[in-house]
């Protein structure tokens, strides 16, 4: 158990929701940043609350530098950080990369990579035995689509967790002598609105028979990878990368 910060981007649904809630089982004082979704944020915080734990929701767009400063210092008031989610991040509609604007690549660049690297900078600066601090964990969310590259689909996304796989790694290798592990989730076909964001809401479950397992992951099988990632039980793993795909 802990009384130290979570800080979860994108936390008021999905894994994040999830994951909020199992951190908060936990012991962690869980910070929530979400992007537009008030009520499903204060949702979240409530449901944590009722269960006697502690949480606060941040409004907090990660491709803005400016929401990010914000979140952290949120986070400082609430408690001393131990541990950071970089679980927000948006898919486009389905497009081939000939049909792409510059916008959409740049949206897609600007909050799920530069926005991760610009969170795990400020946990960093937190965390850090170089800086002060008391050591932490992060946890990166990539996908099995950095392994597929989503022709077709979104390539875009793809190659924005491709990048996520190989920020992991080098950061897990650049503070791993500072008490700071970093790794990374790939999940697979999981059951969340994130692909009614591409304008397939019933994406996961029509491809569910390419999965070796033959069925889609659950929000919370993700949150249970992420939450032993954090632990203790995880200690001697850093710069890691592990599919939770059932087998895809």
């Amino acid at each position: 158990m802990t009384d130290k910060v979570v800080i979860i981007t994108g936390g008021s649904r999905g894994i994040g929701r999830a994951t909020a809630v199992a951190a908060a089982e936990r012991g962690y004082r869980v910070c929530i940043g979400y992007a537009s979704n008030e009520a499903a944020a204060r949702g979240t915080v409530a449901a944590i609350e009722a269960s006697n734990g502690k949480a606060v929701a941040v409004k907090c767009d990660v491709g803005e530098e400016s929401d990010i400063l914000k979140l952290f210092k949120a986070a400082d008031k609430f408690g001393t950080l131990g541990a950071l989610v970089n679980n927000a991040g948006i898919v486009a509609t389905t497009s081939r990369v000939d049909e792409m604007s510059a916008e959409r690549i740049q949206r897609m660049m600007a909050v799920n990579v530069t926005g991760s690297m610009l969170c795990a900078r400020e946990a960093v600066k937190r965390m850090s035995t170089r800086h002060g601090g008391m050591g932490g964990v992060i946890v990166n969310l990539s996908s099995v689509a950095a392994k597929l590259g989503s022709p077709n689909t979104y390539v875009d996304y793809a190659a924005s967790k491709g990048a996520i796989d190989s920020f992991t790694i080098g950061l897990g290798y650049e503070v791993a002598g500072e008490g700071i592990r970093v790794a990374a989730i790939r999940p697979g076909l999981i059951d969340t609105d994130i692909h009614a964001s591409g304008g397939e809401p019933d994406r996961a479950h029509r491809l569910a028979h390419m999965v070796p397992m033959k069925r889609i992951g659950h929000a919370e099988e993700i949150a249970n990878a992420i939450l032993w990632l954090m632990s203790e039980e995880a200690s001697y793993v850093t710069s890691a990368i592990l599919d939770v795909s059932g087998g895809r």
